[in-house]
């Protein structure tokens, strides 16, 4: 998508710090991170939220489940714990319009909301 500012970083004309890339999604720091481990997953295929995902995305999302937990290891969270989650929509402030989950750890967190 043009305007989309993920789809820019993804194809390299928005800076980033990348932390992993395959054929299907990109991982790059959190520019305003809330824990000290705080990464977005991305999926290189442009879907708002997960409410424009269909069956054929079944392979995609699974691959991001797998990426996640690789990720969690590789960043030193696997063993303490992490927090993965996805907003989706205005109400859960969801603020860019290009599905992406945030890989969060390093930091005791709260059962409170992030």
């Amino acid at each position: 998508m043009d305007n989309c500012i993920f789809c820019k970083i993804i194809k390299g004309e928005i800076p980033s710090a990348k932390v992993y890339e395959d054929d299907l999604c990109y991982a790059f720091k959190d520019i305003n991170p809330q824990a000290p481990v705080h990464v977005l997953v991305v999926p290189k295929k442009h879907a708002a939220n997960v409410l424009e995902l269909s069956d054929e995305d079944k392979m995609l999302l699974g691959h991001i489940q797998l990426v996640i937990g690789r990720l969690a290891e590789e960043l030193g969270v696997s063993k303490t714990g992490f927090r993965v989650m996805t907003n989706c929509g205005k109400d859960a402030c969801q603020s860019v319009a290009h599905l992406h989950y945030h890989l969060l750890g390093g930091v005791q967190m709260t059962e409170k909301m992030v």
